[in-house]
C-alpha cells in the first residue's frame, strides 16, 4: 500500500527516495505477524519526516528544512513555506502522538497498536494530500 503510495519516489536519491525505502518496510511489516507496532511507528514516522523535508527542500521558497524529528512542527513548517494548504488542527495531535510513539521504540516502551493504528488510519489522509501536493 504505502510503497504503491509513494511509487513515483521509487529509488530517487533524495528524501523522496529514502521516504519510498520506508515506505518498502511499511508494507513488509504489515504483511508479518509482529505484536509490537513500535517498529512500525519508527518508520511510519520517519516516512512522514522524509517527505515533509522533501517538500521542503523542493517546494519551498529557500529549499531547507529544520533539523526537528516532530512532525506536527515539520507540517508547520511546510504549510509557512509552500502553497499547501490543510486543516493542521486535524492531524496535530494525530502526528504529535506519532512522533512521541517513534522516540519510545528507541526506548524499548511499549505502544499501544490499537490507539496506534487509529491513528495511523487519519495520518494516511494527510500523507494522500501530501503526496497530491508532490506531484504539483
Amino acid at each position: 500500500m504505502y510503497q504503491d503510495m509513494f511509487g513515483g519516489c521509487e529509488n530517487k536519491k533524495n528524501l523522496a527516495g529514502k521516504a519510498w525505502e520506508h515506505a518498502v518496510a511499511l508494507d513488509l511489516l504489515n504483511a508479518t505477524k509482529i505484536e509490537d507496532c513500535s517498529i512500525h511507528c519508527f518508520h511510519y514516522q520517519q516516512m512522514f519526516e522524509c517527505l515533509f523535508k522533501h517538500l521542503l527542500e523542493t517546494k519551498s521558497k529557500f529549499g531547507a528544512y529544520s533539523k526537528s524529528h516532530k512532525l506536527s512542527k515539520l507540517l508547520e513548517e511546510v504549510t509557512e513555506s509552500t502553497s499547501f494548504r490543510t486543516d493542521k488542527s486535524k492531524y496535530r495531535i494525530e502526528l504529535a502522538t506519532v512522533t512521541m510513539c517513534a522516540e519510545e521504540y528507541r526506548y524499548n516502551f511499549d505502544i499501544d497498536c490499537k490507539i496506534y493504528l487509529d491513528i495511523v488510519i487519519r495520518c494516511d489522509d494527510l500523507l494522500k494530500e501530501l503526496l497530491a501536493f508532490e506531484k504539483i
